[in-house]
């Protein structure tokens, strides 16, 4: 699945193709995604100026004149800048047309996706209403991590996955973060002191960073605005490496599963 530093490669992808122009068309060959393409996209979105390509936890937010378009890749998806001609795939589900004619393509295999609108006038949309801080916000730190996990019998790791918390971190960089914070992820979240989350925070922020840097982490389907493939991969240090040795201390990683996800760590490096 695509996380957060997958979807800001997307975004620093697209953007500068995207802002300041106008859409000149929108095509839906498959209105039946996570949650059905609106029947009125097409009329909504055309001839108006596209203004900004944000980022919200993984949630694309293309802002237009009149509001703005909600985009989530799902499980499997990707959104490419194209020439506006080439014919569409089997997975190519929307194109939004360009006044130069370029289009911007969402490919789904799965179509867990989604392509939403929200009007300029409307509240914040119910789904960006309950998400916690980015990671990357001044608010997010050790203490905020500390003071929330109070009483929390919760795994450590499925804590720090909760968008509640912090967005934006998933299983991949979960794994990666714990690790080299040396937090035994099966721990309880709130048996932590504010010493360890405090490191644990910083952690989060350095692993995501460079994951960013380096395009983010191509584990089957995804690749970037550019349909590049990320790199992140090769630095990876325990997801993905269950029965191998710690390339720390040597030891053998093991593997569990928390929350329905695999979940690697190493019995001696991370307590």
């Amino acid at each position: 699945m695509p996380e957060l530093p997958e979807v800001e490669t997307t975004r620093r992808g697209i953007a500068p193709h995207l802002e300041g122009r106008s859409v000149a068309g929108v095509t839906v060959r498959q209105p039946k995604l996570r949650w059905p393409v609106p029947d009125h996209l097409a009329q909504t979105l055309c001839g108006q100026q596209i203004r900004t390509v944000a980022r919200r936890a993984k949630y694309l937010l293309i802002e237009c004149e009149t509001g703005t378009l909600i985009i989530h890749l799902g499980m499997s998806g990707s959104l490419r800048l194209i020439d506006g001609a080439l014919p569409a795939a089997k997975h190519d589900h929307v194109d939004i047309q360009l006044d130069n004619g370029c289009a911007l393509r969402l490919t789904d295999p799965r179509r867990f996706g989604s392509v939403l609108w929200q009007r300029e006038e409307d509240e914040e949309h119910p789904l960006l209403q309950q998400l916690g801080p980015e990671p990357f916000d001044t608010i997010f730190n050790g203490k905020r991590l500390y003071q929330m996990s109070r009483g929390k019998r919760q795994a450590v790791k499925l804590f720090i996955m909760d968008n509640r918390t912090v967005v934006g971190v998933g299983n991949i960089y979960a794994n990666e973060a714990l690790f080299q914070a040396g937090i035994d992820p099966r721990r309880a979240a709130g048996r932590i002191s504010q010493a360890r989350y405090h490191l644990l925070a910083e952690k989060i922020q350095q692993i995501l960073r460079r994951a960013i840097e380096q395009g983010g982490t191509t584990l089957k389907d995804f690749v970037g605005g550019d349909g590049k493939p990320g790199y992140f991969q090769q630095q990876l240090h325990v997801y993905g490496r269950g029965g191998e040795e710690c390339d720390q201390c040597g030891s053998m990683l093991q593997q569990v599963v928390l929350g329905q996800r695999a979940t690697v760590f190493c019995p001696e490096c991370q307590r």
